[in-house]
Parts: C-alpha cells; structure tokens; sequence
C-alpha cells in the first residue's frame, strides 16, 4: 500500500494517529453528523449556475468511492475568471442551497468565502485540512479537467496533500499522458455536454433551461430574471 513507501525509522505517536485515521476512513461509509473519520468529497466551481450534471458527478463520486459526503465548494474569486463578470456569490449561494435542499450527504461549504484573494484549491483543502484533521478529503473534477492539472496552482504539492477523482470517460482520459494523470482515480458517468455556460446561453436566447437545472433553481432563475440579455447577470463566457 502507498503508506509503507513512507514509514518513518521511529514513529511517533503522532505518526501512529495519523495511519489510524486513514485506516479508518477507508472503510465503508458511514454516518457523519460529528464528522468522525469520514471521507469527503469536494467538488469546486463557480456554480453560475448550479445544474444536473454538477449533482451527477457529485453522485457518481460518491457512490463509486464510498464516500461519506460531498460538499460543494462555490469559488468567490475564481483565478482563472479574475476581471470577468460573474454573478454576486449570494445569488449563487442561494441556488446551491435550492439544489442540496433534501439530500442529506451533500453540503454547502462556504470556506472560499471566508478569505479574500483568488480561492485557489490547494488554500482550500490545507485549511478544511486544519479544519478537519479526522476527515480525509478528496477533491472532485471532471474528467476534462485531467488534462488542465498541470496548469494548476501548486500542483506538485496539491496531489501530496488531497487524493483526486475524475469524472467522465475513461476512454478518453485515460489517454491524457502528462505525469500529474496517475494521481487521479478515474470513474465513469453519463456523458453530458451541459455546462453552466451553455444553460447561460439558451436563456440569453429566450430557450428553455427546464429540466436541465433543478426545479428550484429554475423557479428561482425565473423568478429573478437572472442570465436574460437585458436582465441581470448576462453574461456567455465560461463555465
């Protein structure tokens, strides 16, 4: 196992918590209301808005690696859409809280609101680390980002601290070759084209976004007129 590359010559107490922690979070799930030992999942994003395919990874996740939540990470200052126009974090907020309303292993964290500055994840995972020193984290992509980790902020050190896992295709990630790839256990989902991207789009052009969101995110979206050309928010770039 990937622990005994790194037994120590004398190992403290410490060191022997530690391994007895993560045996213990390896095995089956199990309830987490004092978040005893537990394996969590995060999944990161700008949410704008939240959709199916987001709770499908999350889902997909979750059952493949037995995990015992997900929380949901929205970024408030997302690095790479510094200077872009994005909807007010509340707004955003507000229709996570909608989507997770009723199902009891997803969560909302609100920790990349808690600093300022960019929210880059290695920040986020050291300081939920901290935070959480008896969960084990496991940190939630898609698999088209595989081919974008080299690009990340501290990568080489991020994969140290968090275990990854990519969502999507196999087939097709598995051919991405760059050497950050073997830190990412890969599961399979249904493929989806949806994006927060493309829902922005179809409202701007007066189509419907009914089903491809959750209900109470699109009464909610309706309701305030958000992503219409002429309405708040409009905007078609990015996720």
């Amino acid at each position: 196992m990937r622990w005994l590359k790194s037994w120590p010559k004398a190992p403290g107490l410490n060191w022997f918590r530690s391994l007895a922690n993560r045996l213990c979070c390896t095995k089956s799930r199990r309830k987490t209301s004092k978040l005893s030992c537990c394996k969590i999942g995060l999944l990161g994003g700008t949410f704008d808005p939240v959709h199916l395919t987001h709770l499908h990874m999350a889902e997909v996740a979750r059952d493949e690696c037995q995990l015992d939540e997900v929380w949901f990470v929205p970024a408030k200052v997302p690095p790479h859409k510094q200077g872009c126009p994005i909807t007010p974090g509340e707004t955003r907020i507000e229709m996570l809280k909608l989507a997770l309303k009723g199902i009891p292993y997803f969560k909302l964290s609100l920790v990349e609101f808690e600093r300022e500055g960019p929210s880059y994840t290695i920040d986020t995972v050291k300081h939920l680390q901290r935070r959480y020193p008896e969960c084990r984290f496991y940190f939630i992509i898609g698999g088209d980002m595989i081919a974008e980790l080299p690009a990340w902020h501290k990568i080489e050190e991020l994969v140290q601290l968090v275990s990854f896992i990519g969502v999507g295709r196999p087939d097709v990630t598995r051919k991405i070759s760059h050497p950050w790839a073997r830190y990412v256990h890969q599961v399979e989902m249904i493929p989806s084209h949806l994006s927060s991207s493309l829902i922005r789009k179809r409202r701007q052009e007066g189509k419907s976004i009914r089903f491809l969101v959750p209900e109470p995110v699109y009464e909610y979206i309706e309701r305030h007129g958000l992503y219409h050309t002429s309405g708040k928010y409009s905007r078609n770039k990015g996720e």
